[in-house]
């Protein structure tokens, strides 16, 4: 992040440096902000099986702020109207009693594929959109605001209390979707309600993160929780922690370094995932 910035022997001195910056510790905020947020979503979505659904869901995270730009607007506004379009689409054409597999992945596909174009279009349209597509791409970190912070933590507690909200249905809804519909759990509606929650968290994240990166936050500490648990508790417990790992090392680590942050949290979420794999398979 800074090719000036030197790492010491002294891990205090490191750290105080870490905390010396306001743009550092704005960035740590949002980080944290979008880990937790992201790592229980992505807890739903990886026991959901919906990993493709929640990569579509970040692909149109691009073609919301290119729009958005485009015509005037926020590319904050982009990123949430974007993204819950996307969400009301696949879940409308979501798999039901008689619909295959093939054709819900074919429906989701559809929607990643005209996002992307989409984007690259709009893109094209305005040569100055954000500064650039890597941007849009990859995130930034860098030059986040408090009053950015403060948005990002309010929208953020309002999708983790729905979510606490809808959890035990979801729970119920997610691993037996035949039993739960059987009880009385409006199953399609659960779903709906999830798909544009997820959707929400996507957008947090992918304004801190890039729209191709957030996938990396949102799969790779679920997945690692849940190879070491499936207890919800223990593995919501278990994906923050996760993320906010990947998070916090990739700033600390990139801070160092004069390459670019979204490479470390990458880098970190998939060593994690690896790291935990193997150690569970020898287990």
């Amino acid at each position: 992040m800074s090719a000036a910035s030197a790492i010491s022997l002294n891990p205090l001195s490191d750290l105080s440096q870490l905390f010396s910056y306001r743009f550092m510790i704005s960035a740590l905020e949002a980080g944290t902000i979008a880990a937790v947020l992201a790592a229980v979503a992505g807890w739903f979505m990886v026991l959901r099986r919906q990993s493709f659904a929640g990569h579509t869901l970040a692909v149109m995270a691009f073609p919301g702020a290119t729009g958005a730009a485009l015509i005037g607007l926020p590319a904050t506004l982009g990123y949430y109207l974007a993204c819950t379009a996307a969400a009301v689409t696949i879940g409308a054409g979501g798999r039901t009693a008689t619909a295959s597999y093939g054709e819900e992945t074919a429906a989701i596909g559809t929607v990643q594929t005209v996002g992307l174009a989409a984007g690259f279009l709009f893109l094209a349209l305005n040569h100055t959109v954000l500064g650039g597509p890597e941007t849009l791409l990859f995130g930034t970190f860098l030059g986040i605001t408090t009053g950015q912070v403060i948005g990002l933590l309010i929208v953020a507690l309002v999708l983790l209390a729905a979510l606490t909200a809808i959890a035990r249905p979801l729970l119920f809804a997610s691993v037996d979707p035949a039993v739960a519909g059987a009880r009385g759990v409006p199953v399609r509606v659960v779903d709906a309600v999830f798909l544009v929650i997820l959707a929400l968290a996507v957008a947090v994240a992918s304004q801190i993160t890039g729209a191709l990166l957030v996938f990396a936050l949102l799969l790779a500490p679920p997945a690692a929780a849940q190879l070491i648990t499936m207890r919800p508790l223990a593995g919501l417990v278990l994906s923050v922690a996760f993320g906010l790992a990947v998070v916090w090392l990739g700033l600390g680590i990139a801070y160092f370094s004069p390459y670019p942050v979204g490479f470390f949290t990458t880098t970190t979420a998939v060593v994690i995932y690896l790291l935990t794999r193997l150690v569970t398979s020898r287990r």
